[in-house]
């Protein structure tokens, strides 16, 4: 098979060969809802998802929707949470998302992006995240494995993940974006590693420039 030459043809074929080697990639953040799993994204920031999924349990028990937790003072919520980095800054976060959603959106949690990175702590990957994963809508979330691998793989010169999410966007599929991220970040935490990568294993390692195969 002929080598891709442009930075589309490069996605195109990434897509289909990640898409075969993960067939069943999960969002690994654990949630029974949009609302969970935008309290558990705003909480995996600069956090792992093993250790987010150890403290949302008793967080979701206690605080099961917008309105509960919109009712309480941020320090209540900071013990269900002391184990995962910055919990000051997000219990503040997560009380004021909650907050707006019950004043702004009857407790739902909103699909338009505009309406999403309103709320506090949340950004353009984490919007993506509730879009693709909760809500079954477009979006492509790009996060440190996702922006890595598009440079590697050349399908991106951009560093801000905005403008690389903007670039990638075209090259997929609507319905698949999210799925290819997920596929995305799962290589690179298995096989494109960032301190080695292990391109003798890599299934892209035929066309990908930066390949040592």
């Amino acid at each position: 098979m002929a080598r891709p030459r442009t930075p589309k043809g490069r996605a195109r074929r990434t897509h289909e060969r990640l898409r075969s080697e993960y067939p069943d990639a999960v969002c690994e953040l654990d949630h029974g809802s949009a609302f969970e799993l935008l309290v558990a994204t705003i909480l995996s920031a600069q956090a792992t998802d093993v250790g987010v999924n150890k403290a949302t349990p008793a967080l979701f028990a206690r605080f099961p929707d917008a309105e509960s937790l919109a009712a309480v003072d941020p320090e209540e919520v900071q013990s269900y949470i002391s184990t995962i980095g910055l919990f000051r800054n997000k219990s503040r976060s997560l009380v004021g998302m909650a907050r707006m959603l019950a004043d702004d959106y009857g407790g739902e949690v909103p699909g338009a992006m505009k309406d999403l990175v309103r709320l506090p702590g949340v950004g353009r990957k984490t919007a993506n995240v509730i879009r693709s994963v909760a809500l079954g809508l477009p979006g492509l979330p790009v996060d440190t494995h996702v922006t890595r691998l598009s440079n590697l793989l050349g399908l991106t010169s951009e560093a801000d993940p905005v403008k690389i999410e903007l670039e990638l966007n075209p090259m997929i599929p609507a319905a698949e974006r999210g799925d290819f991220s997920l596929r995305m970040i799962l290589h690179g935490r298995r096989v494109c590693v960032a301190r080695r990568p292990r391109c003798e294993d890599c299934v892209l390692n035929d066309f990908c420039p930066s390949s040592a195969v």
